[in-house]
């Protein structure tokens, strides 16, 4: 059997829009999103030796993890502002910029539990 130029272009082609499709939405559908707490339709959910759901404690988890780290965000941004209050017109402290590094770091930290 003989390819065409025009069958093994467009069989490249839609191979290259396949493998594109995978990577931009990170995985491919038939895996699932194995970081979701929530149970897929007829899995069976997992329980504590409490009775409670594994699941559900692992989300309240996260939830408190993440309103720590929002926490811990706010009070970085507002000692930052209140260092730059007291710093003057044409200063700017070096501790304010390490403090603006981690204000980066729990910024990203944060999205990435929000994301997951």
């Amino acid at each position: 059997m003989a390819y065409d130029s025009n069958q093994m272009v467009s069989s490249r082609r839609s191979t290259l829009i396949s493998l594109a499709a995978v990577a931009a939405f990170g995985q491919d559908a038939s895996q699932g999103d194995k970081s979701s707490p929530l149970p897929k339709p007829g899995e069976e959910d997992p329980k504590l030796p409490n009775g409670k759901s594994q699941r559900d404690e692992i989300a309240r988890q996260q939830h408190a993890d993440a309103l720590k780290d929002v926490d811990a965000l706010v009070a970085a941004a507002e000692e930052l502002r209140d260092e730059l209050k007291h710093a003057g017109d044409f200063v700017v402290p070096v501790t304010s910029v390490r403090k603006t590094e981690e204000i980066e770091k729990l910024a990203k930290k944060i999205r990435g539990r929000l994301k997951s």
